[in-house]
């Protein structure tokens, strides 16, 4: 999947290759950050945009904002949440995404992992390192909060775990992050899965058709 990442390209006026970047601010922790991260493609692939992952730290956002989880937010309306499982569920099936199982860790405190992807992007590893964190925590189950797990699992998939999670205590990393968090906030963003196209905000898998329109303009 690394590809969406990479320069998407369509022709202007002038004959030009051009592309449009989206901004997709994004954490593992959110399921459906995992479910729209694995539509993306068709997405780059009709539109010819680029992705630029942002990782931000949710929590943070939550708390700059007042705003709560779902599952904090509705637990006392059944029905909404029912609605809430029934919605994900359609998006599942729509997009045959037979694979995402429900971690039975979470919450999971993602901290060290988004800080983990702060890291690698100085790298370019960014593509690898999200394919592996989402499928862990999204499809394996992993407590991806147990340093042990945490570089045991990016160690098995190619990567250098032992390295990354050291990496996860750079204090230029830990700022980097806030940064993201603090910016996203000043954008408008109150949670996650968020897209930017300059600056027309979509919130949620919901919006992805309005997503796209967007691009193509």
């Amino acid at each position: 999947m690394s590809w969406i990442f990479a320069l998407g390209r369509k022709r202007g006026e002038e004959g030009i290759a051009m592309t449009k970047t989206v901004d997709f601010i994004f954490d593992f922790g959110s399921p459906n950050a995992y479910l729209v991260h694995k539509v993306l493609p068709k997405i780059a692939e009709r539109t010819g945009a680029r992705f630029n992952y942002i990782p931000c730290l949710l929590g943070g956002v939550f708390k700059s904002t007042g705003n709560q989880s779902p599952l904090q937010a509705y637990a006392k309306i059944p029905a909404k949440m029912d609605y809430e499982r029934l919605e994900m569920q359609r998006f599942i099936t729509e997009h045959q995404l037979s694979r995402f199982t429900f971690n039975p860790n979470f919450p999971v405190n993602t901290l060290m992992l988004m800080r983990g992807a702060v890291a690698v992007k100085l790298l370019g590893k960014m593509p690898a390192y999200c394919d592996i964190a989402f499928k862990a925590m999204w499809e394996d189950g992993r407590k991806m909060d147990d340093p042990s797990v945490f570089a045991e699992t990016f160690t098995a998939a190619g990567l250098d775990g032992d390295a990354i999670l050291t990496q996860t205590q750079d204090p230029k990393v830990k700022a980097a992050l806030a940064k993201n968090t603090a910016d996203a906030v000043h954008r408008g963003v109150f949670g996650i899965p968020t897209f930017f196209v300059d600056d027309a905000m979509f919130f949620g898998k919901e919006r992805l058709s309005q997503l796209a329109q967007e691009i193509r303009k």
